[in-house]
C-alpha cells in the first residue's frame, strides 16, 4: 500500500514541476523591455519551401540590451527571415544591412507594461490551475486505493502540502516577472 501511495504523491509533484516549467517557458515569450533571443522564437522562416525555426537557419543574438541580430547562415535569406518576422505580428520592425536583420526593441510603454503583467498574471493562473488539477487527481487516486481512513488522510495531507508548495512556488516566479516587466 505504501508503494501505491509514494507512487501517486511522486507522480503528483512530478506534474506539478511540470506546471512550474511550463509556466517559465511562457514567461520567456513575454518580453519585459530586455532584448532577447526568445522573443523570436516563435518566427518560422519559409526556408526550402519548408516552414522553419528561425535559431535553426540564422544565429540570433543580443549584442545589447535593446537590439536583437539575426545572423542567417546563408545571405540569400535576409530578405524571407524579415518577411517572416513581419508575419509573426511581435510588433518589431526589422531592418538589414545586407550582412543580418536587426531588430531595435522599444522601450515599453507604461501601458504596454500593464497589460503585460495582466498576461503574466493570467500564465500564473493557469499555472495554479494546474496544480489544483493535479492535487485532484491525486486525491481522486488514493481514494481509489483500499486503505484506511488514517492513512488516507495523511496522505491527502501530503498532496496538500505539495499542492501549497507548489502554489508559493508559482507565487514567486510570477511576482519576478512582473517586477521585471514593471521595473523601467
Amino acid at each position: 500500500m505504501m508503494e501505491e501511495i509514494n507512487f501517486i504523491l511522486e507522480s503528483t509533484e512530478e506534474a506539478m514541476q511540470n506546471a512550474i516549467k511550463h509556466l517559465e517557458k511562457e514567461l520567456l515569450k513575454i518580453r519585459a523591455g530586455k532584448a532577447s533571443p526568445s522573443m523570436v522564437g516563435s518566427v518560422k522562416v519559409d526556408y526550402y519551401g519548408a516552414l522553419t525555426p528561425l535559431n535553426q537557419v540564422a544565429n540570433v543574438s543580443t549584442p545589447d540590451a535593446r537590439t536583437i541580430s539575426i545572423q542567417p547562415y546563408e545571405k540569400s535569406f535576409i530578405g524571407e527571415i524579415e518577411k517572416a518576422i513581419l508575419n509573426a505580428n511581435l510588433g518589431f520592425n526589422p531592418m538589414n544591412n545586407g550582412e543580418s536583420v536587426i531588430i531595435n526593441v522599444p522601450p515599453l510603454t507604461e501601458e504596454r507594461r500593464r497589460e503585460l503583467a495582466k498576461q503574466v498574471k493570467a500564465q500564473a493562473e493557469d499555472a495554479k490551475v494546474g496544480v489544483r488539477n493535479d492535487r485532484k487527481n491525486a486525491n481522486n487516486d488514493l481514494k481509489k486505493l483500499d486503505i484506511s481512513e488514517d492513512l488516507l488522510s495523511n496522505a491527502e495531507t501530503d498532496v496538500q502540502t505539495l499542492t501549497d508548495k507548489y502554489i508559493n512556488k508559482i507565487d514567486e516566479v510570477y511576482h519576478h516577472k512582473e517586477k521585471e516587466i514593471m521595473t523601467v
